[in-house]
């Protein structure tokens, strides 16, 4: 599980709930049926008005996203396999990688490998590729959309929600005890929207972005081995080419490995 968002959300609860209890306000105020209506069912409304039913239909799997680690392949290990696949196809050629497409186990570094062993043109290869990518960000952007737009939804729904309240507390004039809760009541829509948008929607909006981002990075690197391996470069040029991607630690990561693998051959 991505800890990560659970930690959050944990917080997040507990930020409001403390904060209630240190200010002298009651707990039970939080439990107020119309305004759960008001901001849920009114949050979901808009976004079936402004979304299509199609893009809806992934909304679980995006939450789900969220609290499922991304499976990636390490930065380091794609360069030290682009690497191995430079030194067979500088020693026996491109077409020695075919026996190794099947042993790829991401989709799109096994179509690329396939597109360069294949023969295509270098402009070819690399136009498919990115637009592959361009695909996906799009979807990964489409994605993030929802979550956004629900985080501007929900807390204009809570200044509703606490509008409703007060007309209906105006019917308790009265009576100020009855008045009194009930305009408590009203900000608990507030409260809601403000929470559900700022601490649960826009959050996780920017969690998909920050996937869809590591993933799009790493396709780009599988671009750019693929591209150097077609064109044969030397195993030095593509471990200079793609340590661009790394973070200055995982570059001295790397270094250090790679100076124990020489130890060890001594």
């Amino acid at each position: 599980m991505e800890k990560s968002t659970l930690i959050g959300i944990v917080l997040g609860i507990t930020a409001v709930t403390v904060g209630m209890v240190l200010k002298g306000a009651p707990i039970s105020n939080l439990y107020n049926p119309a305004a759960f209506m008001i901001i849920l069912v009114g949050t979901a409304a808009s976004l079936f008005i402004g979304f299509p039913l199609s893009e809806l239909a992934k909304f679980p799997k995006l939450i789900k996203m969220t609290f499922v680690p991304q499976k990636l392949m390490l930065r380091q290990d794609l360069i030290r396999m682009f690497m191995e696949w430079a030194t067979i196809t500088r020693r026996e050629g491109l077409l020695a990688l075919e026996t190794r497409v099947d042993e790829i186990e991401d989709a799109f570094l096994r179509n690329g490998m396939r597109m360069i062993i294949d023969g295509n043109d270098q402009d070819l290869v690399r136009d498919v590729l990115l637009e592959d990518i361009h695909a996906t960000e799009e979807r990964h952007r489409a994605g993030a959309l929802i979550f956004t737009q629900a985080g501007t939804y929900a807390p204009t729904l809570g200044v509703l929600g606490a509008v409703v309240g007060l007309i209906a507390a105006l019917a308790e004039m009265s009576d100020m005890n009855k008045l009194a809760m009930a305009i408590a009541a009203a900000f608990v829509a507030t409260l809601l929207g403000i929470f559900t948008g700022y601490v649960l929607w826009h959050p996780i909006a920017n969690k998909l972005k920050r996937l869809s981002k590591r993933e799009i990075d790493l396709r780009l690197m599988m671009v750019e081995g693929l591209l150097s391996i077609q064109s044969g470069v030397s195993t030095i040029a593509i471990q200079q080419k793609l340590s661009v991607f790394l973070t200055p630690t995982e570059r001295l990561q790397m270094s250090e490995k790679g100076a124990e693998g020489d130890e060890q051959k001594i």
